[in-house]
């Protein structure tokens, strides 16, 4: 296996985990704005937090494609319980991530539901996933050996 190939994927996997995590602390600020809009302004800073869900989406599909790859080339077997922790806690992830955000931007366009009920669940699910996305990255870099 060719050393700098491996290096890089390293280097691939790291970005992709700071782009699957980093960029959801911007979302905190815009739900503390989003709070006293008016409607039109409302639309434009959802449709960012939508934009940061997007690109954190497709950081999450690089972080477990160069995971993959580190797994099968690395010195990890895929029956290490760290490994398969990670992957399951990616898959909660990925179905939280897929699920959670989209209902609740989904609902903004409904009138029958309170918009501080919105912020706070929209809060609430991005607090979770980063909570999900930290236990990862601390899979990913302690390495456990938890059974």
């Amino acid at each position: 296996m060719n050393l700098k190939l491996y290096g890089l994927i390293v280097f691939l996997h790291i970005v992709s985990a700071v782009l699957a995590i980093g960029p959801l602390f911007i979302i905190m600020p815009i739900i503390r704005r989003l709070r006293s809009v008016e409607r039109g302004v409302e639309k434009a800073l959802l449709s960012v937090i939508a934009a940061i869900i997007r690109l954190v989406m497709h950081a999450g599909h690089a972080l477990v494609v160069t995971g993959v790859i580190l797994i099968v080339w690395g010195p990890w077997p895929w029956h290490t319980s760290w490994v398969l922790m990670t992957f399951f806690v990616l898959a909660v992830s990925a179905f939280f991530l897929a699920t959670g955000f989209t209902r609740v931007l989904r609902d903004f366009d409904r009138l029958d539901v309170s918009k501080d009920e919105l912020l706070n669940r929209l809060n609430k699910t991005a607090w979770l996933y980063i909570g999900l996305m930290l236990l990862i990255l601390w899979l990913m870099v302690q390495k456990p050996m938890l059974w």
